[in-house]
């Protein structure tokens, strides 16, 4: 089956593009996020692509007011996995790995947006992420992620922001392989077992530095997947990200769920850099990009084409509703490199199923306290 994919050198196999080896569960991503200093506007925005599901979806959140707007599409995939499109969701690659262009116009939310993200710094690849339920292969894929800038529109109703890339930063990450999706498995690994997923991404951008830092970890505490980096961006200097190997965290829990509300990382630590990170109160729900969504989760087939549009009430954050279990929170940090403190923001991406001794989290969802 040949498509317009197969005149660009992207051949991974022998076979032609629209072929992605022999697992289901291939899927290829692309996930944007956006905010103001003060927090008032935050957003963010996937197109994910299952060529063995015939898949492609995307959404687009828009946090403001005290409400989540989301907006979802899907599409059938017809093996064309270069239309970056679906239904008001256009994505378009305008240079590769530094710029790359976002448009939405969706009737249902009142929302129009033609924004543009401008990489600040060359990508971080992530170690490879390989997990296992007993033999059976559940996570097998890369990752890169880039703080950048934003220029560019977002309407909704009578209001009209403009982006400004000395004001309006963000993240965008990539990533491809294996991991479920799709409809659930017809037959799960036995024996059954309590959920246990411990995950923690942060990138922070600042003016002269952007850092990132991620944890995924077992339920003794063991991380099976980390790392650490700090890019500088002072025009002296080469903006090649620079890896920490000895990369150290604490944080803290509010009492009564399993919200981050304290937290410091250390760079090499005793002596590295070092940063302190603090919550401003500003939640983003995962969901509304469709992760662990029982109706929009990614490469539900939902037909030839389909839209929704929804809203989250962002005025209370329920414990223990699946909806909300996965979260990005906005955050502001002190970044202290070289006996100079920077002060920037990011986000503190969390999602904690199951045991987690070192933090003393028990049960599938029971809360710290």
């Amino acid at each position: 089956m040949l498509t317009k994919g197969d005149d660009y050198p992207l051949h991974q196999t022998p076979e032609p593009v629209a072929y992605s080896g022999a697992d289901r569960n291939f899927y290829d991503r692309y996930f944007f996020n956006g905010y103001s200093p003060d927090g008032d506007l935050f957003f963010a925005a996937a197109l994910g692509v299952y060529p063995q599901l015939n898949i492609m979806d995307a959404a687009f959140c828009l946090v403001r007011d005290g409400v989540q707007h989301n907006i979802r599409a899907s599409k059938h995939l017809d093996s064309e996995r270069l239309n970056l499109n679906v239904g008001p969701i256009t994505l378009t690659i305008e240079e590769p790995l530094k710029t790359l262009r976002l448009q939405v116009n969706d009737d249902a939310s009142g929302i129009s947006v033609d924004i543009a993200f401008q990489a600040r710094h060359t990508p971080v690849e992530e170690p490879r992420f390989t997990l296992r339920n007993g033999s059976r292969m559940m996570m097998d894929y890369t990752r890169m992620t880039q703080n950048g800038c934003w220029s560019g529109t977002i309407s909704h109703g009578d209001q009209s922001i403009t982006l400004d890339p000395a004001v309006h930063v963000g993240t965008r990450d990539r990533s491809w392989g294996i991991r479920p999706v799709g409809a659930g498995e017809s037959q799960p690994a036995s024996p059954e077992r309590i959920p246990q997923f411990y995950w923690l991404w942060m990138p922070f951008n600042f003016d002269n530095f952007a850092t990132f830092f991620h944890s995924n970890e077992d339920e003794r505490g063991l991380a099976w997947n980390q790392r650490g980096v700090i890019a500088s961006l002072a025009p002296s200097t080469a903006d090649s990200p620079v890896e920490f190997t000895r990369t150290g965290y604490t944080l803290g829990y509010a009492s009564g769920n399993r919200r981050v509300n304290t937290l410091s990382v250390d760079y090499d630590s005793p002596n590295g850099p070092s940063m302190e990170v603090t919550p401003n109160g500003t939640l983003f729900y995962m969901s509304g990009l469709g992760y662990m969504h029982p109706q929009w989760g990614h490469g539900m087939d939902h037909g030839p084409l389909d839209t929704a549009y929804d809203t989250i009430d962002l005025s209370s954050d329920p414990a223990g509703d699946p909806l909300r279990l996965h979260v990005q929170a906005l955050a502001t940090a002190v970044l202290s490199v070289d006996g100079q403190q920077h002060t920037g923001m990011g986000v503190i991406e969390q999602l904690f199923l199951g045991e987690h001794q070192p933090s003393g989290l028990s049960g599938l969802l029971d809360p710290w306290s």
